[in-house]
């Protein structure tokens, strides 16, 4: 998933094709959720965009913006699959080796094309459709102060003079919830990713699920330079993990199934945790706990590989994890969907190649009409059979008794008969 450094590549290669050039036509493809989830649309985009001179590109965190000569301005958010693509260059960080470079690209959701030399056209991708694009309209300068940004927090690398280890200490001792778990919200640190996380924890020797509360004033400083250091890298590098340090937990991380994989070059084990429901990759030998940390981890659970593998024992401890973290990678603002909308929902929808985004939705299939009905004549005619079964044995039982059951009626008779009364047989013993 795009995080500060990978936002940053794009930021770069932005400013060196757009800058000081006008965007003469614009082809855009409707989508109602990169568009739509934020309250724009394909041809709005286009509209307001055309003819415009791009002026500088800035960036926040996760979220980047080309400034346009005059408002509105496009903010855009990567998502987990999210990219920018050109035609004259490549801004790949990693590509596989069966990726072909076609142009226009798949799944792409608007193209911008630049007037004058070099030829240039500028695409936004998105395959899994949780990126989003929006127009933001006011004045440049004001864009940050405006919502989504204002509500995210400092980004480390832009906003140093915010991001001071003072304000630091204030932040994590104000919340009581893992440490990991705090650095994710974007709400209270722009830019850091999982990645990014995991690798400030292990540089910074702290366990990812201790509570941010817990932590002296030295060990916040400790992760806070940490921060600053490890997103000023990803950033200088332009998320190039080649160029990363010998010594960082990134460039070791991926090697499943290969030999030596998830060992660090000093010869400390790498094992992979579920913290907050999210796969983190943590040193034990290195990252102590050193106060109170949320569900504690057994040996069971520090095992397996980055993909999220949980043992038997470590499932059930997983479970019981109070939240999940709140996904740094899904949109800041949560939606909430009308009650006609939820009853539409739960129909079965012809577009199977359409991905919702929406959060809480069953998947588990609508049992259909036909099988209904069938399903009630079996019962029917179980219950049939049933009656059937009881009927037959209380008949044979007649059978065996009499026949016709004359045993059993006088035998009922005789029960029934009253008993003479006590008066009547001493009269009659009198008479004799």
């Amino acid at each position: 998933m795009p995080e500060i450094g990978e936002v940053h590549r794009l930021v770069h290669f932005l400013r060196r094709h757009v800058i000081n050039r006008k965007i003469v036509k614009i082809h855009t493809q409707e989508d109602t959720i990169v568009y739509g989830k934020v309250g724009c649309s394909a041809s709005q985009f286009q509209s307001s965009l055309v003819n415009k001179t791009v002026v500088d590109v800035k960036q926040q965190g996760k979220y980047f913006w080309l400034v346009m000569g005059s408002p509105p301005h496009p903010l855009m958010h990567l998502g987990m699959t999210g990219w920018i693509v050109f035609s004259n260059d490549d801004t790949a960080y990693y590509r596989p080796k069966t990726e072909e470079t076609v142009w226009p690209p798949k799944f792409w959701k608007f193209r911008l094309v630049m007037e004058g030399k070099p030829e240039c056209e500028v695409a936004f991708v998105d395959p899994r459709r949780l990126g989003r694009i929006r127009l933001v309209d006011v004045a440049a300068d004001k864009m940050r102060l405006t919502a989504p940004l204002s509500e995210n927090g400092p980004d480390p690398v832009v906003d140093k003079d915010v991001f001071t280890k003072e304000w630091f200490r204030e932040k994590i001792k104000s919340k009581r919830v893992p440490i990991k778990a705090l650095l994710l919200d974007q709400h209270n640190i722009s830019g850091i990713g999982n990645w990014v996380a995991d690798e400030v924890m292990y540089q910074s020797r702290t366990h990812p699920e201790q509570y941010s509360n817990t932590f002296s004033d030295e060990q916040a400083d400790r992760i806070h330079d940490k921060i600053v250091e490890v997103c000023g890298i990803a950033c200088d590098t332009l998320a190039d993990s080649e160029q990363f340090p010998e010594n960082w937990m990134m460039r070791h991380r991926w090697g499943q199934g290969k030999k030596n994989a998830n060992t660090l070059p000093n010869g400390e084990k790498m094992v992979f945790i579920k913290v907050g429901g999210r796969t983190s990759a943590v040193v034990p030998s290195v990252q102590k706990k050193t106060g109170a940390v949320a569900g504690d981890i057994t040996e069971e659970t520090i095992t397996g590989d980055e993909d999220g593998a949980t043992p038997a024992k470590g499932r059930k401890k997983a479970a019981k994890t109070k939240k999940a973290l709140k996904d740094d990678d899904e949109e800041e603002e949560n939606t909430k969907t009308p009650v006609k909308a939820r009853k539409k929902a739960t129909k079965p929808t012809k577009d199977v190649g359409k991905e919702d985004d929406s959060a809480g939705e069953s998947e588990e299939e609508q049992v259909k009409p036909k099988s209904r009905k069938k399903a009630m004549k079996a019962s029917a005619k179980a219950k049939d059979e049933v009656v059937n079964k009881i009927s037959a044995s209380s008949r044979s039982k007649r059978k065996t008794i009499g026949g016709d059951g004359s045993d059993i009626k006088a035998k009922k008779i005789k029960a029934e008969k009253p008993a003479p009364a006590e008066g009547t047989r001493r009269s009659s013993r009198r008479s004799t």
